[in-house]
Parts: structure tokens; sequence; C-alpha cells
């Protein structure tokens, strides 16, 4: 077993997939020599080479595009975009060609690429450095969209995107890129797909989040079991496509649901999640679904990040609200 934090496990997970498939190449702007600006693809070029590991210029629509001509003939590309806020110059590529390939072609052509971006705030980081945006590419057809939470699942669910035939956006949550460390085997195997993670059971309340935003969460949950709310913890995972019937079946049992997110609360997925617990369960539910969310701005850069990121507390007064109704 290996001590990694979530950077290190995303560093071997990429490796182990390096060695096992020799169709598979990383490429993005600075991910050869320099490794990264994270330092995610460190010692890779020198492991696995130039042809394998290959430096860009800084033009992402080119990167991806690049990428799905790779794909479209047999190759497994691993783009790097440096932080999701430059992921923009390569939406229509993404949006209009890798997303449709496989429906274009009538299955004749698969899209099996991974696109790789850090994402969210915490670092205090200027602006387009702080993106949460996911919810743009869930609401495409034909895309999966990927946010890990913890070292074990960057390494499993990395793997697990590598080896999908289809295009996968895979969110790396910087905020907790190397905030702690866990217990791993490196051994190449993938966790599963399309399915949420329960990491706490509870029968009061379900408190259900992804990304970098499960640790308050976790931290709420804790400090509400103090006060004597049992909070069930679902981590999301993956967002497209979502695992519905875990959160529902959570929601069956404890009749409460918040959801929290850091990107902005308009159209945000906490929103379909909710939508989607009305249409089905909604006589179960004893209170109203909340959302701890961002605002609806632009986030603010340097010190000012924590008044617009979801905190402890926030989400700690949410559950006490929902535990009032009766």
């Amino acid at each position: 077993m290996n001590e990694w934090t979530m950077i290190e496990a995303v560093t071997h997970a990429l490796a182990s997939q390096l060695r096992e498939n020799p169709n598979t190449v990383i490429l993005g702007e600075d991910v050869g020599v320099n490794g990264g600006v994270f330092r995610a693809t460190e010692g890779l070029q020198q492991e696995f080479g130039e042809q394998r590991v290959i430096d860009t210029p800084l033009a992402e629509s080119a990167i991806i595009g690049m990428s799905i001509g790779m794909a479209s003939q047999g190759l497994i590309p691993i783009p790097e975009i440096q932080f999701m806020g430059f992921i923009y110059p390569a939406v229509d590529q993404i949006l209009s060609h890798a997303a449709r390939l496989r429906n274009r072609t009538r299955g004749r052509l698969s899209c099996p690429m991974v696109i790789r971006a850090p994402f969210g705030g915490g670092i205090h980081a200027p602006e387009h450095h702080s993106e949460s945006t996911e919810a743009i590419f869930a609401h495409i057809p034909g895309l999966r969209v990927v946010i890990p939470s913890s070292p074990a699942r960057a390494y499993g669910l990395l793997i697990a995107a590598i080896q999908d035939p289809d295009p996968v956006i895979f969110l790396e949550p910087k905020r907790i890129y190397r905030d702690g460390k866990q217990a791993i085997e490196d051994n190449g195997e993938a966790l599963p797909l399309d399915m949420c993670f329960t990491l706490r059971e509870g029968i009061d309340l379900t408190l259900v989040s992804w990304g970098a935003m499960l640790k308050e969460t976790l931290q709420a949950a804790d400090l509400l079991a103090a006060k004597g709310i049992d909070a069930e913890v679902i981590d999301v995972a993956t967002i497209k496509p979502l695992d519905i019937d875990t959160i529902i079946d959570s929601v069956n049992k404890t009749g409460r649901c918040i959801i929290i997110h850091e990107a902005a609360k308009t159209c945000g997925v906490g929103a379909e999640i909710a939508a989607l617990l009305v249409e089905k369960i909604i006589t179960s539910l004893l209170a109203p679904i909340l959302r701890v969310t961002g605002y609806d701005t632009v986030m603010p850069m340097f010190q000012n990040e924590h008044f617009y990121m979801p905190s402890t507390e926030r989400i700690i007064k949410a559950a006490t609200k929902s535990m009032e109704y009766r």
C-alpha cells in the first residue's frame, strides 16, 4: 500500500495506464518537461518518452481537436487543460465533435478520450483559475462527467475513465490536491463509474455533494451528530450520467435532503438532483429540498474566496432549518 495525496494518485493512475496500453498518450501545455502546472504528469515524459507525453502549444482548441483525431484512429488520448477556466476555447470541439462522434457515425467510430482539468476555487488564484462549471458539460449528451473527492477515488475513477470507450470530462478539485494522504494499492484496478458512494450512513438527513465540498460536508455531518442529527453523506462522483437511484434510496429513508456544491446556484447540478427527487419521491419528503452553493457571480479573487464558497457553518444552518420542518 502507498500513502498518496490526490495529485500523486492521479500521477500513478496515469502511469498505470501508460504502461498497460501502448496506445495511451498524454498531451497538453507543459505536461512533459515541466510535469504540468500542478505536477500531475511529473516524470512521465522521462519514463515514457516525448511521443507519448507531448508538450503542446497554448491552444486548447487544437489540443482537443488533435485528441479527437487521435481517438478516432485507435489511440487513447488524455489531454490536460491547465485550468477549467481555460477550457472554453475548446468547447466547440468537445460539444460538436467529441460528444457526437459515436452517434454521428452510427457506432463505426468512438471517441475514447479523457479531458483532465483542475477545477474549483480555494487556492487564492485569479479570475479564470477557479471555475466550477461542471453543469455545462453535464447538460451535453454523449459526455460523461466525473469528479473525484479523495485520492483513492481519483486513482480508481481516472483508470475507469481512461478505459471507457467514450469521452470523459475528468474534473480534479485542486483545493484538495495535497490535502492529506490515503492508502492506495497501485494495482491498476478501476472503480465503477456512474454510481454514487455512500460515505456515511444516517437516518435523519441526506447530504449530497461531490469533489472538494465533501470535506466541509463530512465535517458538517460530524458536528450535526454531536447535536443528535444523524446525517447520511452521498458522494455523487459521476455527475453525468447521474446515479439518482442511490440518492432516492437515501432520501426515501431520511425524508430530508440538502445538496452542496461550489458552483453557482442557478441551473447547477443540484437543481437537477432536486428536480428528479421531486418528480420521483415527493411524497417521501418531510421538508423542502435545500441547496447550499456558490453564488450567481464570478468567484471573488484571492483572499475573498471564503465569502463565496459554501462553508461547514452554512451546511449546518441548512440542516437545522430542514430538521425544523415537522
